[in-house]
């Protein structure tokens, strides 16, 4: 399931404070404005409940694409490159002053959002501004992916949920690719001696696992796209659904071993972002929920690839090697055996029970954190109902030994990838927008009242009730006699 991001938040900037363009004067101002909608919308989709965050989106999209343009515009005129044919002259003035709110760095203070921070390049804005973008693309899979889990409903038709997978899919690979970018901007600016990134949102190590995590992602949905079984668990507790009885899923052996190839490169991905993220990188230390998703999202990954194994082994007629397979999902899981057997009562069950109900329960009210988990809860209950159909087929027909799990996984193939991403290329500016702004602005770029877009205090001295322009003419601090 993807990863809940939070979006960050960013204070308000005024680019004709620190850059000016002889050639293109109104690109500044430009800038300036669509990075002010930028603000806006991130901060309005902060303040919505979480259930309601999510038709947000979009506008949060639209309006980060609708500013990358000006953004890279101004970028290219200070690195002296060409847009579209088109010289643009952008002259640094004095060193930007940003602040934003990072989203995965870890807080000083437990229970606290981390603090802002500063930035005073222009190439941190664009990795702030990117990744809030990929972020948001990885929100909107989630969403796509919604109705797929819910219980408390109809279960989605088989077209429907094709379609929604493919949707996610495409979110999550366009996410691989603005983090692809990102690591080729970084390493560029490691060989030019810029300054270290201020935060651990945007250092190259933490980019480079969120690429890494959108590709497992992107891997395992290849693999839901197939996969018939998690729908079936999910319809035996959905009281909406009209089908009294099921048949077994048929998948055929080499897909099931293919499904499982796929699985072992998702959590070949999902181990080196658990790597890369693992103790202190540059920046700083990083948001423990974060780290506790990857790793088991690497688990989850390697648990899927031990019951396609175990699919694969009972269509060849092994039972025994079958259920083996699965106790070493459940090993890979860090689950023990006895805690899912029936016989299994007390403490233990209750916990397990509750745990099952209170994840069904975020999913239906779309809380930000359901699927937290990455789908280890989902995969242990799908691991549960072949152990459970498996053994009862064994104690009654095959009689088959189970072999020790340690084998088994020390013979693991290698994964093998299905997806490629594709290069970002950088949004440009068109001709007839370039041309418009040889012009000089109609109006002066100001940057607002606000030092950042999730607070809410001026931070000038207006006073309250005066009508806008006219501060002057009303006196403060003694009263006025007729």
């Amino acid at each position: 399931m993807p990863y809940p991001f939070v979006l960050p938040t960013t204070s308000s900037f005024s680019f004709s404070s620190s850059f000016g363009c002889d050639s293109h004067p109104s690109i500044p101002l430009n800038a300036s404005t669509h990075r002010g909608v930028v603000r806006e919308t991130l901060k309005k989709h902060k303040r919505l409940p979480p259930s309601a965050q999510s038709p947000s989106l979009s506008s949060v999209v639209h309006s980060l694409n609708g500013y990358l343009p000006y953004l890279f515009a101004v970028d290219a005129g200070l690195s002296h490159r060409e847009v579209r044919g088109d010289e643009i002259n952008v002259v640094l003035k004095t060193e930007p002053a940003i602040e934003w709110r990072p989203t995965l760095s870890d807080s000083p203070i437990p229970g606290k959002e981390p603090p802002r921070v500063k930035i005073q390049s222009l190439e941190y804005e664009v990795f702030f501004a990117l990744s809030a973008l990929a972020n948001a693309y990885t929100l909107q899979a989630r969403t796509a992916l919604h109705p797929l889990y819910l219980t408390s409903s109809a279960p989605v038709g088989t077209q429907q949920r094709q379609t929604a997978i493919a949707a996610a899919t495409k979110a999550l690979l366009e996410a691989a690719s603005l983090y692809d970018y990102l690591i080729t901007r970084a390493e560029s600016l490691v060989i030019s001696g810029n300054p270290p990134p201020p935060c651990a949102d945007i250092s190259p190590a933490v980019v480079g696992a969120q690429r890494s995590l959108a590709l497992a992602e992107a891997t395992l949905l290849a693999v839901l796209k197939d996969d018939p079984y998690p729908a079936i668990v999910a319809q035996d507790r959905n009281q909406n659904d009209t089908e009294w009885m099921y048949k077994a899923p048929d998948i055929p052996k080499v897909r099931a071993h293919l499904f499982a190839r796929l699985c072992l490169a998702a959590g070949e991905h999902a181990a080196q972002a658990h790597s890369l993220c693992t103790g202190r990188v540059a920046g700083g230390k990083m948001n423990e929920a974060f780290v506790r998703y990857l790793e088991d999202l690497r688990r989850t990954s390697r648990a899927k690839a031990c019951r396609f194994f175990g699919i694969d082994a009972e269509l060849g007629g092994q039972t025994g090697t079958a259920i083996a397979w699965l106790h070493a999902g459940l090993r890979e899981l860090g689950i023990e055996r006895k805690e899912t057997t029936k016989k299994t009562g007390g403490l233990g069950r209750l916990k397990k029970e509750w745990s099952e109900k209170r994840e069904d329960r975020r999913v239906e009210k779309g809380t930000a954190d359901w699927g937290g988990d990455a789908g280890r809860l989902e995969e242990t209950r799908v691991i549960e109902m072949l152990e459970a159909k498996w053994n009862k087929q064994n104690d009654t027909i095959f009689t088959q030994i189970v072999p020790p799990t340690g084998p088994l996984l020390a013979q693991m193939p290698s994964g093998r990838e299905i997806h490629s991403v594709k290069p970002f290329q950088p949004p440009m500016l068109s001709v007839a927008t370039l041309e418009a702004m040889r012009a000089p602005p109609d109006r002066s770029d100001e940057s607002g009242n606000y030092a950042s877009s999730d607070e809410e205090t001026l931070t000038d001295g207006t006073l309250v009730g005066a009508f806008p322009g006219t501060q002057g003419e009303y006196r403060t601090g003694t009263p006025n006699y007729f």
